[in-house]
């Protein structure tokens, strides 16, 4: 039986998602499911480093006017610039490192 990170992990080194989407996959419920998922996430990243291989992120974005946030495991609430909630979420995957 694999954990949930090492599901995680798996379903990142197959395509990118976001954390809703992994959440979803992973039928988590509940409000701190994303919360757990970032937390998995940051685990994740280290652990990673030691195995020759990277999260890659792409950053969250505003879908109001386009902002694009820092490329972290975080899931930004409002926009800075226009101060809009519709944020798509970042996106993640793992790749082997060159």
């Amino acid at each position: 039986m694999m954990t949930r990170r090492q599901r995680i992990i798996s379903l990142l080194e197959e395509g990118d998602y976001s954390p809703s989407e992994l959440a979803k996959a992973l039928d988590m419920r509940g409000r701190g499911s994303i919360k757990i998922i970032l937390e998995d996430l940051k685990a994740i990243q280290r652990t990673l480093k030691r195995e020759g291989k990277v999260l890659l992120i792409k950053p969250a974005e505003c879908r109001n006017c386009g902002f694009v946030f820092k490329p972290e495991i975080k899931v930004p609430s409002k926009c800075p610039r226009c101060k809009s909630e519709w944020i798509e979420e970042p996106r993640f995957k793992i790749v082997v490192r060159d």
